[in-house]
C-alpha cells in the first residue's frame, strides 16, 4: 500500500507489465532445456529447411498414390500410402522440436516452394519413374538429417540428434526395399 501512495495507478500499470515482459522473456523454453540459442540457431534453420522439403515429398506422394497406374497398382498405391502417411507424422514431429526450440515452423506452401530443394513432381510417372522420384527424395531428405544431427550434436541437443537417428533409420531402410523393389541390379 506504500508503494501505492507513493506511484500513481499507472506507474504500477507500466511496471507490472515490465515485469510480465521480462517473465516472459525468462521462460524461454530453452532455459528449461539447457540448450544454448545460439548454438541451436543452426538447427534450427536446418530444421526449417527439412520441414519444407517434408512437405514437398508429402505432396508429391500424394500424386504418385492418386495416379499410379500400371501392373503393379496394388503394391505401389499401398506403398505411396504407407510413405505419405510417414512423411505427415515426419512434419509433424518437425514442427513440434521447432516449437520446442522456440521457433515457429512454416505453414504456408507458397513459402515452402520458395525454400525447398525438393522440387514439385508430376502426377502421372510411371512405375519405376516415380520410385526414382521417391528414391532421389529420400536421398536428400537423407543428407539433409544427417547434417542437422550433427549441428543438434554440437548443440548439445540430443532429442533432436535422436529424432534424425529414427527419421534415418526408416529411411534407409525404405531406401533398400525400393531399390531391391526396381530391381536387385538397379543402379542409377
Amino acid at each position: 500500500m506504500q508503494y501505492t501512495y507513493l506511484c500513481n495507478r499507472k506507474d504500477i500499470r507500466i511496471y507490472t507489465h515490465y515485469l510480465n515482459i521480462e517473465r516472459i522473456k525468462e521462460m524461454n523454453t530453452l532455459m528449461y532445456l539447457g540448450l544454448d540459442e545460439n548454438k541451436v540457431q543452426p538447427v534450427v534453420k536446418g530444421l526449417a529447411q527439412l520441414l519444407a522439403d517434408f512437405q514437398v515429398f508429402y505432396a508429391n506422394l500424394r500424386g504418385l498414390h492418386w495416379n499410379v497406374k500400371g501392373k503393379r497398382f496394388f503394391s505401389l498405391h499401398a506403398k505411396y500410402e504407407e510413405l505419405y502417411n510417414d512423411a505427415a507424422e515426419k512434419v509433424d514431429e518437425i514442427a513440434e522440436r521447432l516449437l520446442q526450440l522456440g521457433a515457429t515452423p512454416e505453414n504456408r506452401f507458397s513459402e515452402y516452394l520458395k525454400v525447398a530443394t525438393i522440387k514439385e513432381s508430376g502426377n502421372e510417372p510411371e512405375g519405376k519413374e516415380g520410385l526414382e522420384t521417391v528414391l532421389d527424395n529420400l536421398s536428400n531428405l537423407i543428407k539433409q538429417e544427417r547434417a542437422i544431427a550433427k549441428l543438434a550434436a554440437e548443440a548439445d541437443d540430443d532429442a533432436t540428434v535422436g529424432l534424425m537417428d529414427g527419421f534415418l533409420e526408416g529411411q534407409e531402410k525404405n531406401v533398400w526395399m525400393i531399390v531391391a523393389f526396381l530391381d536387385k541390379s538397379y543402379k542409377k
